[in-house]
């Protein structure tokens, strides 16, 4: 029997390769190896000619964490921080309404998170050291989110709330990585199932009423923690299953 076949949302960018500069559809490795080592088989999305029908083909998607959304996808000015990429906007919140229309299982992670938020009417604060006064959700400026050490990483306890699937599948508590400016302010359609108890900065999300909708600010790709994936791709096998069975029928 096939693994279930997992997107991952990735981005453009121009990188030097072989004495040359070319254009790349980029993503860490880091993803591909945490759906891989989960039971499902990764497969990447990139942003540069956006459709909805790639959904009738995959039975999970992973959106991925990086760079800033914009906001005027919820009606404010950009903060002088803010970095965004247009194309890269366009083509997730298309996937992110069509997946959820769809009930595919979702897990956004980091940046993917805010997606979910915004792509159902939410709203993201834009730079968290002016709200919170502190930047302990990320490494301090200048370090490299995909260096391999722990200090690239802002660390952090997160709690969960009693009742919630996020809990029933990570505990009433955990540490957790996180390397990140902007934050779920009004979380769209989604429930907030977990912050941070320094300052309530929203830190997990989730829809009980989808087959798997699950939502981290943190990045568990880049840990031995892959509980989120493997509750992905357990989700993703249940949906095939279920669509094979209704074929055969």
């Amino acid at each position: 029997m096939r693994r279930p076949l997992i997107g991952l949302t990735s981005y453009a960018q121009h990188v030097r390769y072989n004495g040359n500069d070319v254009e790349a559809g980029m993503l860490p490795m880091s993803y591909v190896r945490a759906v891989h080592a989960t039971g499902g088989r990764a497969v990447l999305i990139t942003p540069d000619d956006p459709g909805t029908d790639v959904i009738e083909s995959l039975d999970g998607l992973v959106f991925a964490g990086g760079g800033d959304v914009d906001p005027s996808h919820w009606g404010a000015e950009p903060h002088p921080s803010t970095d965004t990429d247009p194309v890269r906007d366009r083509s997730e919140l298309m996937l992110m309404r069509a997946a959820l229309d769809a009930d595919l299982p979702v897990l956004g992670v980091c940046r993917g998170m805010q997606i979910m938020a915004v792509a159902t009417g939410g709203s993201l604060h834009q730079h968290l050291p002016d709200l919170v006064g502190h930047d302990r959700h990320r490494a301090a400026a200048g370090t490299d989110p995909l260096a391999a050490d722990a200090s690239s990483f802002g660390r952090h306890e997160v709690v969960l709330q009693r009742g919630s699937r996020a809990m029933g599948l990570l505990g009433a508590r955990l540490t957790v990585n996180s390397f990140h400016h902007q934050a779920v302010d009004d979380p769209g359609t989604f429930t907030v199932s977990g912050w941070c108890p320094d300052d309530r900065i929203v830190e997990i999300l989730e829809d009980r009423d989808r087959h798997f909708a699950l939502g981290v600010q943190w990045h568990p790709e880049r840990t031995g923690d892959l509980r989120v994936f493997a509750a992905l791709v357990e989700a993703a096998a249940g949906r095939s299953d279920l669509s094979r069975t209704t074929m055969a029928a």
